[in-house]
């Protein structure tokens, strides 16, 4: 049945609530501070509650606490946050030459300072994505502080004996002190609004994690500064720097990040080069190229043997590799500039095509008379992967002349969210159209679904969708993209982006060459319509192996052997 004009569908609620929420986030981000219970974020609340992302679960239950979505946001936020009343958002500001110790998530590239009991300053270095994707967490947090401090007091606004047990467990856990397991859940079920059995479960997976703090004293001071903020006007604050909010979006990082860059292909006589940029991360291109002879596993399948790197416990032959990729061709850029992204640079003249494995293919005439080089550059966030590509495909300026860079082919691999099929599937993008806005990139991708066919994985072709942030999105949204004209495979955060510089270096500027190759493939680290299979009920582990060495590979055979 159709709608009436005065309706809006539930797609369209959901569109226009992210609009609220940006627009409330760029506003406070200007303004400088905000209170996440004052006006401003009860506005944030209002505006997540209503589009109740698929990431955050039952944020709109008053009483369940939503515990995969709580792991998954402080596995993105600094460890000890939850015990902090004051948060700030800052640029690189001298704090990493400072006595104080960065603390890392370790699933977000953020270096973070403890700057007193109730403080913590928090480093914005890749964009307002990043701004947003944090402060989506926080708002998400509060939440579900608000729920621990209401299930933990009766009708008279008094605490009830569960939260007054908690405090002892906590004050025992801090002291190393033994308490009874079962009891402790048992009190925590009652505060988290979840059965014993959920309870427990969601201990043990918090408890995995040593970057993140265990569900007891999480849940506590959670609690603890919501009561807090209700009883004694102690008042939460999210505020920003203002050398942050100079900065943002003039490419200061990205800049200073692609000049080393440059400067360093320059000072290994490499600049001029045939150029193949890659965006992927930072071991599915060196394993494919040393790894079996730095392992000494010739005849092995690639994919058997990154499976076996891929292993937790196996750091040390990870480490072998490295050591002899960097005695054999490849060289590390380190991040300096703060962009959180590491670069590799493979000079394939350096390279004995006999240690190849036997999915890579050599031509070796081609090698010869081009002498192509490889750059990969670790995966960027949101709106950074235009400042770190608009930059990159500049001319590298130096004694006050402008060298152009002879970059030849870019690639972009990634994870994505996918509409279509299950974890593990591959995704070639025809185009990506950009969330909220009418811009769209078709293009011309030189990667396509036939490549991947006959391997065992389901391979989808066809336009993406560029979100605004994964943590924003919900059913009615999808379904939107899927069965709209649009007829989105998946969900992504950065091909947009890319596009937009590449377009922009090839055919406005003509820095670089129009006819520059392209090629995108994802492999779906999710099914965001799928109960159980969205980025917050875990990662995608060993079953990325696959896909990822089917997209390298055929990128790296395109490269090596384009005839």
């Amino acid at each position: 049945m159709s709608l009436k004009p005065t309706q809006r569908s539930r797609a369209q609620e959901s569109r226009a609530a992210i609009q609220r929420l940006y627009i409330a986030m760029r506003h406070l981000f200007i303004r400088g501070s905000y209170k996440p219970l004052g006006v401003s974020g009860e506005a944030m609340i209002e505006a997540l509650t209503q589009l109740c992302p698929e990431i955050y679960g039952s944020v709109n239950d008053p009483e369940r606490v939503e515990l995969d979505g709580l792991l998954y946001v402080f596995q993105r936020l600094p460890q000890g946050i939850e015990e902090c009343r004051y948060i700030r958002l800052i640029s690189r500001e001298g704090f990493e030459n400072s006595s104080f110790k960065p603390i890392i998530p370790p699933r977000r590239r953020r270096n973070s300072y403890r700057i007193d009991q109730e403080q913590m300053f928090i480093e914005m270095t890749r964009g307002r994505s990043d701004i947003y994707d944090i402060l989506t967490h926080l708002t998400f947090m509060y939440i579900e502080a608000e729920k621990i401090r209401r299930n933990s007091e009766d009708h008279r606004g008094r605490k009830k004996r569960d939260w007054l047990m908690l405090e002892e467990i906590v004050r025992r856990e801090e002291q190393g002190e033994d308490y009874n397991q079962d009891i402790a859940y048992t009190y925590l079920s009652t505060l988290l609004g979840r059965t014993y059995e959920e309870t427990v479960q969601a201990c043990r997976r918090f408890a995995k994690d040593p970057d993140v703090n265990s569900i007891f004293h999480i849940t506590y001071w959670l609690g603890k500064l919501s009561t807090d903020e209700i009883r004694d006007a102690k008042d939460r604050e999210i505020s920003f720097s203002s050398a942050l909010r100079e900065k943002v979006g003039h490419h200061i990082y990205g800049e200073q990040w692609a000049s080393n860059i440059k400067s360093r292909l320059s000072s290994l006589g490499l600049l001029h080069h045939p150029l193949h940029i890659i965006s992927a991360n930072l071991h599915s291109v060196m394993n494919s190229f040393f790894a079996t002879e730095a392992l000494s596993q010739k005849g092995e399948d690639l994919e058997s043997l990154a499976r076996e790197l891929s292993i937790e416990n196996n750091g040390e032959m990870r480490a072998t590799v490295q050591e002899y990729a960097l005695r054999n061709g490849m060289y590390e850029v380190e991040d300096h500039a703060g962009t959180g992204i590491t670069v590799q640079i493979f000079d394939t003249t350096k390279m004995d095509p006999a240690i190849l494995p036997a999915e890579l293919q050599w031509n070796e005439e081609h090698i010869g008379e081009h002498k192509p080089i490889i750059i990969v550059m670790d995966y960027a966030f949101g709106e950074q992967a235009y400042e770190t590509m608009d930059e990159l495909l500049k001319p590298y300026e130096v004694d006050n002349k402008k060298i152009p860079v002879n970059v030849q082919s870019i690639s972009i691999m990634g994870k994505a969210g996918i509409l279509q099929g299950e974890k593990g599937d591959i995704m070639v993008p025809t185009a990506h159209v950009f969330e909220g806005t009418a811009d769209n990139y078709p293009l011309e991708n030189h990667l396509k679904a036939a490549h991947f066919e006959g391997q065992g994985l389901r391979v989808f072709e066809g336009p993406m969708i560029s979100v605004l942030g994964t943590s924003l999105q919900n059913k009615d949204i999808m379904h939107y993209f899927l069965g709209s004209s649009w007829k989105a495979i998946g969900l992504e955060m950065e091909g947009a982006h890319y596009q937009k510089a590449i377009q922009a270096a090839s055919k406005i500027r003509k820095s670089i060459n129009e006819d520059v190759v392209l090629r995108y493939a994802y492999y779906a680290s999710d099914n965001p319509l799928i109960t159980g299979h969205t980025l917050a009920s875990g990662s995608l582990g060993v079953d990325g192996v696959k896909p990822t060495y089917l997209i390298t590979v055929q990128i790296l055979n395109q490269i090596l052997d384009p005839n």
